[in-house]
């Protein structure tokens, strides 16, 4: 009894070895990217890294939850004035950190986008609050400013998160005409 078990053991522990991977797992696209054309010290124009622009445009909307070229425009204007370092101008890492915290969000459509696009701008801007402790001269005043408003900021994401997630458990999907 002992040797059928065991031999049946090594066949399925062969079958096992022995089976090809019959699909490659797919790799995750990176997130979408911008590269950024300074127009004045704090505005920026947005283009594509790779020079594809209706595939980033695309990829653009499908980021935002949207179809609305308007849209995805005002996102990334509001993302701009987001994503400017202490003392100096607009962050393309600071943009292209915030588009991926926008993709990974997965929004649905233009409400779920725009709550997404509303936590990493706060998001962005708590840090950028943050990095001002680092900077010299920092009285005993100051630290107590930046710390509220660092902390005022960090409640805002976490309330629309909350809203965010409330927006996707709750409430019914809409019929959307144009789709």
């Amino acid at each position: 009894m002992a040797a059928i078990a065991l031999t049946v053991l090594c066949q399925e522990r062969e079958r096992q070895m022995t089976r090809r991977i019959t699909s490659v797992p797919e790799r995750p696209r990176p997130p979408v990217r911008v590269r950024l054309r300074r127009i004045t010290a704090n505005q920026s124009k947005p283009y594509p890294p790779d020079g594809q622009g209706k595939i980033w445009w695309e990829r653009l909307k499908k980021a935002f939850g949207t179809v609305s070229s308007d849209f995805v425009n005002a996102s990334l204007f509001q993302l701009q004035s987001a994503a400017r370092l202490p003392c100096s101008g607009i962050s393309e890492i600071g943009m292209n950190a915030a588009l991926a915290l926008i993709e990974a969000a997965a929004p649905k459509d233009e409400i779920e986008g725009a709550l997404a696009v509303q936590m990493a701008c706060t998001h962005t801007a708590a840090l950028s609050v943050l990095a001002r402790f680092g900077s010299g001269g920092v009285t005993d005043r100051r630290v107590v400013a930046l710390a509220s408003a660092a902390a005022r900021l960090f409640g805002a994401r976490r309330d629309s998160s909350a809203a965010a997630s409330w927006q996707r458990s709750i409430c019914p999907r809409r019929a959307r005409p144009y789709q």
